[in-house]
């Protein structure tokens, strides 16, 4: 490091995009990534980089659980939408 020159604070990322995307596919585990993900930038400014990196590691293990929670609940929905659908179609009286 040249004198003179203050040192750059780490970078890190508040996942806030993943906390906005993982809203849209379950949103009740969604809130406390937002919650965790609006914390990281303040912290910064504070200079409090170990809370930063804390929150931004809470916001991303929530919205991991929320995106992981949201495919499957997506993926059963629709598996039972099209076994229904094809339960309805088997058992449909083709007789006139």
């Amino acid at each position: 490091m040249q004198p003179g020159y203050p040192s750059q604070p780490p970078q890190v990322d508040n996942n806030m995009t993943m906390s906005i995307v993982a809203i849209f596919l379950f949103w009740p585990l969604a809130i406390p990534a937002l919650i965790n993900a609006s914390k990281v930038n303040p912290l910064l400014q504070q200079g409090d980089y170990a809370g930063a990196q804390a929150a931004a590691a809470e916001s991303k293990k929530w919205s991991k659980w929320a995106l992981i929670v949201g495919l499957v609940w997506y993926a059963i929905s629709l598996v039972c939408c099209l076994l229904g659908g094809l339960g309805s179609i088997m058992s449909a009286d083709t007789t006139v």
